[in-house]
């Protein structure tokens, strides 16, 4: 092995000096010190040596720490002019465990000779001595957490969050793009609540029987097994229809409610229109049956029997049928006299309310049912109520008309509830005013995932 010492080397224009080969190691002697090259304000990362508890760092160093087991430390080392010091949150817990940094001695952070603590989630810091006077100055200071996003990214709708999870509210046809899927399995069989449009009910003509509620738009929830929300009765897991969403585009259909019925013959309401997500249909509720006890129309939940003198027949709810049910059958008629009640349109926990015998009472509507997958409580798919004074049942049904006057029209079902509308009182017996039916509610679809 050859040694070569030098203990000078003028300097000379133009001239380029080489130290060391490729693969070689520069060694400064004991006692020696470098100037024109060397650090030039950054640091080496131990990457090597993730810190877990308190230690000192060194001149130069930059250092992982993970905070995850409990807060700790970082000593600062005793500072001269030019020493650099970096250190950055490896496991995003400073804001839950606190990193402290400790000046050596009297030495000053800032100016101040006190420990300063990081807790900011995801925090990088890099400290440089500057002087006495100031001590260790932070020339950068990083509070963004620049990470991969593990959990589902979506589009489409209108966007709410409530805690961890982000809603998507469907109010008319729209869009539900999964741009991103979880890296958890169970996040991306997502929440959701389907409920179609509410059915009208029939309008009356002059004289006429009253009509009967609509019922109201078949009402289909699933609660993820990743999600925490109080679900309504009706909740689908286990047993009911899971989606479990891939990256792709889903197409929303939020069904309108029934047309009211006309005053002119047959004076027939129309049905309820499907909402969809995915696999999920909800079928539009049942019209509204008219006079002479007239069968009204299946759906997701059905309508009522109109009134009149003959033999009434209840039609079903939970057409065609899914588990949970959709919805329920809608009331009947009890026949016998003219203006005989009607009955309630069925909603999505209970059946529609039978008339009564006379036409003063009108059945109620069916209960709909009551979730929080919007964040708050709030009811859906209730049933209209007969013709006359029947009332709409709770989840947006329509309240039935009167039995003379203006007010024998019933109600609409309520807009993005799916109630079904209320039925008509037979009008006023004195003129026999005639009067259009009511218009049922408008359905609704609504996606709820973890987004953090």
């Amino acid at each position: 092995m050859s040694k070569i010492e030098v203990n000078t080397v003028e300097p000379q224009c133009g001239t380029t000096l080489t130290l060391g080969g490729s693969g070689d190691t520069v060694t400064l002697g004991s006692g020696a010190s470098q100037s024109g090259f060397g650090r030039t304000g950054t640091v080496d990362w131990q990457t090597g040596s993730i810190k877990t508890a308190t230690f000192t760092a060194a001149n130069g160093e930059g250092y992982f720490a993970n905070t995850s087991g409990g807060a700790f430390t970082m000593n600062l080392p005793a500072g001269t002019a030019g020493n650099i010091v970096s250190v950055v949150d490896y496991t995003n817990t400073f804001e839950t465990n606190n990193l402290t940094i400790a000046p050596n001695g009297s030495q000053k952070i800032g100016g101040i000779a006190a420990s300063r603590a990081l807790s900011t989630q995801g925090q990088s810091v890099t400290f440089v001595y500057v002087d006495d006077t100031e001590g260790w100055k932070n020339v950068q200071d990083s509070t963004s957490n620049v990470t991969g996003n593990p959990n589902l990214v979506a589009t489409g709708g209108t966007i709410t969050t409530c805690g961890n999870y982000k809603i998507h509210t469907f109010s008319g046809p729209g869009t539900f793009t999964v741009c991103k899927v979880s890296e958890t399995a169970a996040d991306n069989t997502v929440s959701y609540l389907v409920v179609a449009g509410g059915g009208g009910s029939a309008g009356t003509g002059s004289f006429a029987n009253p009509t009967a509620g609509g019922g109201a738009g078949g009402f289909r929830e699933y609660k993820g097994p990743a999600d925490c929300y109080t679900a309504s009765p009706l909740d689908g897991n286990p047993g009911g229809t899971a989606v479990t969403v891939t990256a792709q585009a889903y197409p929303i259909t939020v069904g309108a409610g029934g047309t009211a019925g006309p005053t002119s013959s047959p004076r027939a309401a129309t049905s309820g229109n499907p909402s969809i997500f995915s696999t999920v249909i909800s079928t539009g509720g049942g019209s509204g049956g008219h006079d002479a006890c007239r069968t009204a129309a299946t759906g997701g939940s059905a309508g009522g029997t109109g009134g009149g003198n003959c033999t009434p027949t209840v039609s079903a709810g939970n057409t065609p049928p899914v588990s949970p049910p959709q919805g329920n059958p809608g009331g009947n008629s009890p026949g016998g006299p003219p203006d005989a009640g009607s009955g309630g349109g069925g909603g999505a926990t209970t059946a529609g309310g039978g008339g009564g015998n006379p036409s003063s009472g009108g059945g109620n509507g069916g209960n709909g049912a009551t979730t929080h997958i919007s964040g708050s409580p709030a009811g859906y798919a209730g049933g209209g109520g007969g013709g006359a004074n029947g009332t709409g049942g709770p989840g947006g049904g329509g309240d039935g008309g009167q039995n003379s006057g203006p007010a024998a029209q019933g109600q609409d079902g309520t807009t993005n509830r799916g109630g079904g509308a209320g039925g008509n009182g037979p009008g006023n017996p004195s003129n026999g005013t005639p009067s259009t039916g009511a218009n049922g509610g408008s359905g609704i679809v609504i996606i709820r995932y973890k987004f953090q």
